[in-house]
């Protein structure tokens, strides 16, 4: 049967007036009910907490409560199209939450787009939530923003950067594998230089880890619009971000374009636009060469494309072909972790711990499923457990 989603999914939405409820988990039927969950009784949880901040953990919703806070500046492949808009996005997270890790997570879509001001405002609500998952903020506030926030106490998490590079490490880590392929003797070639492509390029070079299983790609080089990064653009001096990934990367210097950063690459990952990497740039690169072509709708090059020109293995975002490449196998888990260690922040070891814990849930990796598939709820177990450990163990 041939589905029009876009207009199930409106039908739908009007039908439900949105996807997410809040409960009572206490029924209140009597005035001795009342008087526990409300006055006089909740005066002593009150000082409890006074006395002891802490037992906010135990006496409230904030053990186990996200918020999911947006601009809506960067939402989907929409782009900015302001908080209102981007509700629907932030309810059915908050579903994803629920169904996968069981954590109750609230949308916060805010009127402005000012990171001064964002920060202060997710400084503020901090006490009643025991982590803050940002999402759909464009970069290089998004950048700004979450490093702001690092302070806050309870983890601080930018689900459209490290969740598609966990994600993303995920599936190189069971590529490699296949194609027998040390990661450490992987050339990297990440076209696009967003919130995304500067994730993946900080967990690729394992920048700060001192794990056993880590081992940082052999090179990396990042393309824009204009090209390959280097020190030697001139046009990216005002720019911190890209500054600072023409520091990391690129170590021969090379310039030109990605025609150029592709040739006997090991592997092109794509979080760009759609169409943007021939078959003629397939062709040359290295033998069994593996293929992230991330951008959605359309990939930088489709997969069947991408086989007939000599591609080892090919991943997506999207749902309608195999190896998908989803943040939603992280943020559920990668929370879950942090909220049951009671984790302060996300740590790059944790982020670590995630991907090596995604690529070892799929037991017997194969060209077509080098990721869990998006619907195998028991991954974000694998993930929480990871998680929890690795924060414990710092």
């Amino acid at each position: 049967m041939e589905h029009n989603y876009d207009q199930e999914s409106v039908e739908l939405h009007k039908k439900l007036s949105g996807k997410i409820a809040i409960h009572s988990k206490y029924p209140v039927n009597d005035m001795r009910d009342l008087s526990l969950i409300y006055t006089p009784g909740v005066a002593q949880v009150c000082k409890e907490i006074h006395k002891d901040p802490t037992k906010v953990y135990d006496l409230t919703i904030k053990r186990n409560m996200v918020a999911i806070v947006t601009d809506g500046s960067a939402v989907l492949g929409l782009g900015n199209i302001g908080p209102e808009a981007a509700l629907p996005v932030m309810e059915g997270k908050a579903v994803l939450f629920k169904q996968y890790a069981n954590i109750d997570a609230f949308p916060i879509c805010l009127k402005t787009q000012e990171t001064t001001e964002i920060i202060n405002i997710v400084r503020n609500i901090s006490p009643v939530f025991g982590g803050i998952n940002l999402e759909d903020i464009a970069a290089p506030r998004c950048f700004e923003i979450e490093e702001a926030l690092q302070d806050l106490g309870i983890p601080v998490f930018h689900d459209d950067q490290h969740g598609t590079a966990i994600v993303l490490l995920t599936g190189l880590i069971n590529a490699a594998k296949l194609a027998n392929k040390e990661l450490s003797d992987l050339k990297v070639v990440v076209n696009g230089a967003g919130a995304a492509g500067t994730a993946i390029v900080n967990l690729l070079l394992c920048s700060g880890f001192n794990k056993e299983k880590c081992h940082s790609v052999k090179e990396i080089l990042v393309c824009d619009s204009k090209g390959i990064i280097s020190k030697q653009r001139q046009d990216i001096r005002q720019n911190a971000a890209k500054n600072q990934l023409a520091n990391m990367t690129n170590s021969g210097n090379i310039e030109g374009f990605l025609t150029d950063a592709v040739k006997d690459a090991d592997v092109f990952v794509g979080v760009s636009v759609g169409n943007a990497l021939t078959q003629d740039m397939v062709r040359s690169m290295s033998k069994d060469p593996i293929v992230f072509a991330l951008a959605n709708p359309t990939p930088e090059i489709e997969p069947e494309l991408a086989y007939e020109a000599g591609a080892f293995i090919v991943a997506t975002g999207r749902s309608d072909y195999p190896n998908q490449v989803n943040n939603a196998l992280v943020f559920p888990g990668i929370f879950r972790g942090a909220l049951d260690a009671r984790a302060g922040v996300i740590t790059k070891e944790m982020k670590l711990a995630a991907a090596f814990a995604l690529a070892e849930s799929v037991k017997e990796p194969k060209k077509e499923k080098i990721i869990p598939g998006v619907l195998e709820k028991n991954v974000a177990e694998y993930v929480a457990a990871a998680v929890s450990n690795a924060y414990s163990m710092n």
